[in-house]
């Protein structure tokens, strides 16, 4: 089975011949060479594929994007306000480094070495990034800023944090 990496969403159709403006992300400029598709989210876990004819990157957030079968403004406007997917593999293509939805798959691992699993999601917060994952069947989220974040070890991918006392016993 292939694994789905959530990128963005589809915020607006651009033009009158059926383009559309993604917000990612990448953390860079997304041209998406080398990837043939993308996934939409029809209803919750359910992609439907859609083929890149062509993109270009607005600005480091925003893509300007025109797939296969959508050829006019009123089509593209039924794909707005839906969520973006990529295969993990095409994810890793265009992933920037130092951008946050990269450490997706990471392991995080606490200061007692303890192994929380892997990452699951990144949601980015104004002031910090917060990581999702799966402890003992509950989901869990783990603040990642200056006080929590000790390293990151992109060789092993491992995410090394110190937590406050007792904030993992809330999802134990």
């Amino acid at each position: 089975m292939n694994e789905y990496i959530h990128i963005g969403r589809m915020v607006a159709s651009f033009g009158l011949n059926g383009e559309l403006i993604l917000k990612h992300a990448l953390g860079n400029k997304a041209l998406f060479k080398g990837v043939e598709v993308l996934f939409i989210e029809e209803r919750k876990g359910s992609y439907l594929p859609y083929f890149i004819e062509s993109a270009k990157a607005k600005n480091e957030e925003e893509t300007y994007i025109k797939l296969e079968g959508v050829q006019t403004k009123e089509t593209a406007n039924r794909l707005t306000s839906r969520n973006v997917w990529l295969q993990d593999a095409d994810f890793r293509k265009l992933a920037g480094k130092a951008a946050p939805i990269a450490l997706i798959g990471f392991k995080v691992i606490t200061d007692e070495d303890e192994d929380l699993g892997p990452v699951e999601e990144v949601i980015e917060q104004p002031h910090q990034v917060l990581l999702r994952v799966s402890l003992n069947g509950n989901e869990a989220l783990i603040p990642l800023h200056a006080e929590t974040l000790d390293r990151i070890d992109q060789a092993k991918k491992e995410i090394h944090v110190s937590l406050p006392d007792g904030l993992l016993d809330i999802y134990r």
